[in-house]
Formats: structure tokens, C-alpha cells, sequence
């Protein structure tokens, strides 16, 4: 039995919410990144100045994410008859990429600054970096919470972006004050602190990958809610036993083929009742079901290829 499509109106939410945490970023990135750059050329520092530069890539990454997000929200067509779900991890595996590369590009730069005799930062700097810090984190939180709303990798993975942006302000942070603090000698101090911030970026980015990638592969979203769609399932009146239930993730959402045993007695039309209500149940529990295919076999269910013979 083939379910009939979703209505795409759940989906087109999912993707306004998320495109308008995603926005909400952007204009604060661009904002935060030319404030970390200037205040980090005026008071030597470069740990502020490759802070900005990580804020600049998040604006890229998070346009990245708003495109994603909106082709992740087209409807189904003739040559896309699963959707387009999959442009939202793509997205996700494009930020993981952009991490790692900022990772890299700033370790190499940072490495260049210890090498290389400067002054020491400027104590404003601290100041703007306590500033941005608690601006980063709370849009952190805020784009997190709509990420795992709308079960989206993408916009999660653009969540972690404004934490490593944090990570590295507060890196920062604890670099300038060592210079400050312990004056002549300690000048690379915010230079290293770039470094560690580097490390971490890295992990993160390697971290998004492998969630950006499980999700392409089809890999099973969660045991709890694989288990959750059996028990339905099963407990679904009519319902023999469930033979095969697989899911696998799509943008914001989730396709499901499973195949039900019912009692061999039964006309083909109360089997495909049953299945059809197997199907509802399932999408009346879980708004975020896409589809569901649903195929039904007699119980008890003999898995065995019948030999023909053929007479030429």
C-alpha cells in the first residue's frame, strides 16, 4: 500500500522558523565581525582580529544554511520524488568543511604572529570581548533550540558555528589578560590562545561532518524513535506482527517503508484498512513523518522464492 504524500504545510513551517533563526545570524555575524577586526588592528591583537575572520566565515556558512534550507523546503517534483531534504545536510557538510578550512587557515596565521615580535594588545579589547562573548552564546542557545526543533543537522551545525565563535572569544580573552597581566615577555600570549581556539573549531567541525554524513547515508535517525515507531505499529489493532520497519531522515523529516503481517483470512480491502491506519497513527504521533509505505503480508509470513517451472 503506498501512503498518500503529506501535506508540504508542516514542512514550510519548519523551514520559515529556521530560516529566520538563520537570518537572525547572519545580521549579527556581519556586525560582531567588523567590530572584533577594527577593535583588533587598533589594539594588536590578533587573536580578536582571526576572532573576526571566524565571525565572517559564519556568515558564509550561514548563507550556506539559508539556501540549503529553503531548496530543503521545495516540494517533491518528477525528477525529485523523495523532495529535496537532503539539500539541508548538504548544507550541513558544506559548514563542516568551511570549520575545518577556517581551522586550518587561522593555526597557520597564528603560527606566523608567535614567530614574529608585536605589541602587546590593548586592554579595551578585553572589553569588547566580554561583549561578544555573551552575544554569541545566547545565539548559540537560541539557533540550538530551533535546530533541534525543526530537526535540522544544517541548522544545527550553524548553532555550533556561533559556540566556536564563543570558544575563540573566550580564548581570547584568556590570551589579552595573560599579556596584560604579566606584561614583557607574554606579548604572543593571545597568539597561542588563537591557536587552541583553532583545536577547537577543528573538533567541531569534525563533529558536524560525521552527524552531516550519517544523515546522507541514510543512517537510522534514533533508536528511541525507530523503537517508538514499532510499538505504534504494532500495537495498531489488526496488527500480527511487524516484519520490517526502516526510516531514514530527509531535511526536516522523516520517510518510513515498513511491512505488516495481518491475518491471511482477511479481504485485501481490510488489510489495506489496516494499513492505512497503521499510517495514520504513525503521522498523527509524529507531525515530522514525510511518508510512509506500508506493504502488507499474510500472517504467518513464509519468506521463501517459490521455484517455476518454465516450458519453452
Amino acid at each position: 500500500m503506498s501512503a498518500e504524500k503529506r501535506s508540504p504545510t508542516s514542512l514550510q513551517q519548519s523551514s520559515h522558523i529556521g530560516l529566520r533563526a538563520t537570518l537572525k545570524g547572519v545580521i549579527a555575524n556581519v556586525f560582531l565581525a567588523v567590530i572584533k577586526i577594527l577593535s583588533g588592528i587598533i589594539g594588536h591583537s590578533y587573536a580578536l582580529i582571526a576572532d573576526g575572520i571566524e565571525s565572517m566565515l559564519d556568515v558564509f556558512s550561514s548563507i550556506i544554511v539559508f539556501a540549503g534550507l529553503k531548496i530543503a523546503a521545495t516540494p517533491a517534483d518528477e525528477h525529485h520524488h523523495y523532495g529535496h531534504g537532503k539539500a539541508e545536510s548538504l548544507a550541513a557538510m558544506v559548514i563542516s568543511f568551511a570549520l575545518l578550512a577556517a581551522a586550518v587557515g587561522l593555526a597557520i596565521q597564528s603560527v606566523r604572529e608567535i614567530t614574529e615580535p608585536h605589541h602587546a594588545p590593548a586592554p579595551f579589547t578585553l572589553a569588547v570581548l566580554v561583549v561578544v562573548i555573551l552575544i554569541k552564546e545566547l545565539l548559540f542557545r537560541h539557533v540550538d533550540d530551533v535546530g533541534h526543533e525543526i530537526e535540522s543537522s544544517a541548522v544545527k551545525a550553524d548553532a555550533w558555528h556561533h559556540r566556536s565563535d564563543a570558544i575563540t572569544s573566550v580564548a581570547a580573552f584568556i590570551g589579552i589578560s595573560v599579556a596584560l597581566i604579566f606584561g614583557e615577555g607574554f606579548e604572543t600570549a593571545d597568539d597561542w590562545a588563537a591557536l587552541v581556539a583553532c583545536a577547537i573549531i577543528a573538533f567541531n567541525g569534525i563533529r558536524l561532518l560525521r552527524l552531516s554524513i550519517a544523515d546522507i547515508m541514510d543512517e537510522v535517525p534514533s533508536p528511541e524513535i525507530e523503537q517508538n515507531i514499532v510499538k505504534i505499529a504494532n500495537e495498531t489493532a489488526g496488527v500480527m506482527n511487524l516484519e520490517t520497519c526502516r526510516l531514514r531522515k530527509s531535511g526536516f523529516g522523516y520517510f518510513i517503508d515498513m511491512h505488516i503481517e495481518v491475518d491471511e483470512k482477511l479481504s485485501v480491502r481490510d488489510g489495506h484498512e489496516i494499513a492505512h491506519t497503521v499510517k495514520d497513527n504513525l503521522m498523527e504521533n509524529y507531525p515530522n513523518i514525510l511518508d510512509v509505505m506500508v506493504h502488507v503480508e499474510p500472517f504467518p509470513f513464509k519468506n521463501h522464492i517459490k521455484k517455476v517451472s518454465r516450458q519453452d
